[in-house]
């Protein structure tokens, strides 16, 4: 099954959360059950529609990681992965390495 996201709403999976003590202990993320804040962009809606009818372009696209608002996803199951369903109006920064 495919999710195809509506208007300008986004599939994202988040990114595992693991923290690094300063005596190298690494603290996964099933330590601390605190909501998401950044992810993978699995699927782009086609945008918000206008009052003109017409779409404006989205400003992420498929493969981008992403960091949004701790509490604007809405969480869903599907086949047994978890994904977060996200306006890109919630999309904080594009994350470029």
């Amino acid at each position: 099954m495919k999710l195809r996201p509506l208007n300008d709403r986004l599939i994202v999976k988040a990114l595992p959360k693991e923290e690094v003590t300063k005596a190298g202990i690494i603290i996964p993320e099933s330590v601390d059950k605190e909501r998401p804040e950044q992810g993978e962009v699995i699927a782009v809606g086609p945008g918000k529609l206008l009052d003109d009818g017409k779409r404006s372009a989205m400003d992420v696209k498929v493969g981008d990681k992403v960091m949004f608002k701790k509490y604007a996803p809405d969480e869903i199951k599907l086949e047994g992965t978890e994904y977060l369903v996200i306006s890109e109006y919630d999309v904080l920064a594009v994350l470029e390495s």
